[in-house]
């Protein structure tokens, strides 16, 4: 796992980052936002203030007439009530469009992380847990619409309110102004002491929040696994733990959180007897405290305090909003899979005696020689030349291998779990690159081919099939969006799917869903080779293709593959010798080094490691 338990590295510098969002698309309905809590902070101010003027200049000689004419304080009231309403107004606009600046930062940011998760290498989807990366599109990116919705126009009006409050404070009253900022300094005391604390749990319970979710979709995923070991109690203790951590994290964030709110308010109330008692006196002493300056200026002890308790509670969302974008800027700034190929894939006919690029036509391998195009027939030669490779550093997998397949030869790689089967076809495919030596396709350095050039030249059928949610129809067209309707049913012919699709209740347009549930793994299997058969490529890599099915289903399905394999050059990964003995070529590996090689007669007659395999003298795994 990437993710760090702590506080974020740089809340600065993330925020800044954030805020780019809403510079980028919404700078102009952003600053209207800020124009309406302007209009509705000094209506708010302008309805407190307006107390000192109704008290002292309307109520008390009213009061003191004998025959009021309440006819200037009709009047004061009816500005006081229009002021009032584009306060309304103002808010109104603030809240609704803040909403759609929240929801568009929200989908600019998932387009972003969706965009940048498909450019992203293997490598990063085998380092981090998928519940660990659902976690950031759904968890981090919900405190983000929290902050954005909620959170900073609450912030801005906050300390706008303080502001417009303090100087409106000033100007009725210096002397009760000073009991104001020392109250501010006890609540800065207080409230730092208690925001240090629940800001590092907060962030913690966000980061505990993902583990959770990585668990949790672990085992789902895995549940068949856990039940045939009888792994349930383990399972619950492992969440126990896990769960466990998140309680604790938000136990203690939530925990000091809470009290923010009394400790503040209280402060807040301390500071509302200690003005009124100090007022009171100056008052009557005669100190230039009136009535009307005395109950404005108690209204805005109030007006003081609620912002500032209202920040603090805002303060720990903006807390784990930051940590929240933090994790999914760190998957954003995740080097993207690098494609420093050249050559392209074509397909070319001749027209008129000259050579046209078209959509018909055989497939050519076009490389660019002084800025002339150059042609190559796709034959499927592959070699491999004093090859090495290792994941990490210093931990060979492969070791100065050297193999080839000529144009149409099957071979199949077998050995022990670790021996580097795999790793031949991710380095084929361009999962991951080669650290030594070189992959020659067609005498092509497979490094100087565009990935996904290379990728659309190759067919590939893994173990573990992938169906996606929709039709039949589109689960087989996902090898070649552009197939008719008539290649995706002569893929099926050709791998043995027809049959069982046709008797379906909408054929083809059968909608599957949950990974294909509700077909077999045979069948399931079947669809993924014609999904295969579509792509027409001339090299075809199957990875333990029939390791998951029964036997009969497997004489179908290698069938199937039979038919998908004519005259292709062929990888094999081998889970069931008997699947390979009419390859061209069976390679042995241990290790990462090629033990043996030769046809299955030639290898039986050695009595090396392949024979002890095939006889059952030696285990595979």
């Amino acid at each position: 796992m990437k993710d760090k338990k702590g506080k974020p590295k740089n809340p600065w510098q993330t925020g800044k980052r954030l805020f780019s969002y809403i510079s980028k698309d919404y700078l102009g309905r952003f600053l209207i936002v800020i124009g309406s809590i302007i209009f509705s902070t000094l209506a708010s101010v302008s309805i407190s203030l307006s107390l000192k003027y109704l008290i002292d200049d309307y109520i008390i000689p009213l009061m003191k007439e004998g025959n009021p004419d309440f006819t200037n304080f009709y009047q004061a009231l009816s500005i006081l009530a229009a002021i009032f309403f584009v306060g309304i107004v103002a808010t109104f606009i603030k809240a609704r469009i803040m909403v759609i600046i929240g929801q568009g930062v929200i989908k600019n940011i998932r387009d972003e992380m969706f965009t940048h998760l498909q450019r992203l290498p293997i490598a990063y989807f085998d380092e981090n847990s998928h519940g660990n990366i659902m976690s950031r599109f759904t968890n981090d990116t919900d405190t983000l619409r929290q902050m954005l919705n909620q959170s900073l126009p609450q912030i801005l009006q906050s300390f706008i309110m303080i502001t417009a409050t303090f100087i409106a404070m000033v100007s009725l009253s210096p002397r009760l102004t000073l009991v104001a900022i020392l109250m501010l300094i006890l609540m800065y005391i207080a409230g730092k002491y208690i925001l240090k604390n629940s800001g590092k749990y907060f962030v913690l319970q966000q980061s505990s929040l993902g583990h959770v979710s990585g668990f949790i979709e672990e085992r789902v995923v895995g549940q068949k696994v856990v039940k045939i070991f009888n792994y349930e109690e383990k399972t619950k203790e492992e969440f126990d733990k896990v769960n466990e951590e998140l309680f604790r994290a938000t136990s203690k964030a939530n925990g000091f959180a809470n009290i923010t709110a009394p400790v503040i308010a209280n402060i807040g109330n301390l500071q509302f007897v200690v003005t009124a008692v100090l007022g009171g006196v100056l008052a009557i002493k005669g100190y230039g405290i009136t009535f009307g300056v005395l109950a404005a200026f108690l209204q805005f002890t109030k007006s003081f305090t609620q912002p500032i308790m209202q920040m603090g509670q805002q303060f720990n969302t903006i807390v784990m909003a930051l940590a929240g974008a933090e994790r999914i800027f760190t998957m954003l700034d995740e080097t993207p899979e690098i494609d420093e190929g050249s050559v392209e894939l074509v397909r070319i006919q001749k027209e008129n005696g000259k050579i046209v690029e078209s959509d018909e036509g055989e497939y050519h391998w076009k490389k660019m020689e002084n800025g002339e195009p150059v042609y190559i027939p796709v034959k499927g030669d592959v070699r491999f030349e004093n090859m090495s490779f290792g994941y990490e550093e210093g931990q060979l997998v492969l070791k100065d291998l050297n193999l080839y397949a000529k144009p149409g030869q099957k071979l199949a790689f077998v050995g022990s779990t670790g021996a580097g089967k795999t790793t031949i076809m991710n380095l084929v495919n361009r999962f991951y690159d080669v650290k030594e030596g070189r992959i020659l396709y067609d005498g092509i350095d497979v490094k100087d081919i565009k990935k996904a050039d290379l990728r659309r030249s190759l067919g590939i059928v893994l173990q573990d099939t992938h169906l996606f949610t929709g039709t039949i129809r589109e689960n087989i067209r996902y090898g070649n969006i552009h197939a008719s309707d008539e290649e995706v049913k002569e893929a099926a012919k050709l791998a043995y799917a027809d049959t069982f699709i046709e008797r379906m209740p909408k054929g083809y347009d059968t909608v599957l869903s949950g990974d294909g549930e509700d077909l077999s793994q045979g069948q399931r299997q079947l669809i993924s080779i014609a999904r295969a058969a579509i792509t027409h490529s001339p090299v075809l890599i199957l990875d333990e293709a029939t390791s998951n099915i029964d036997t009969r289903t497997e004489a179908i399905v290698q069938r199937g593959m039979d038919n998908l394999m004519k005259g292709k050059t062929v990888f094999v990964i081998a889970h069931r010798l008997s699947t390979i003995k009419n390859s061209n070529a069976i390679i042995v590996l241990d290790h990462g080094k090629i033990m043996e090689r030769g046809d299955h007669q030639d290898l039986m007659e050695q009595k090396g490691i392949y024979y002890e395999l095939y006889t059952g003298k030696r285990e595979m795994d």
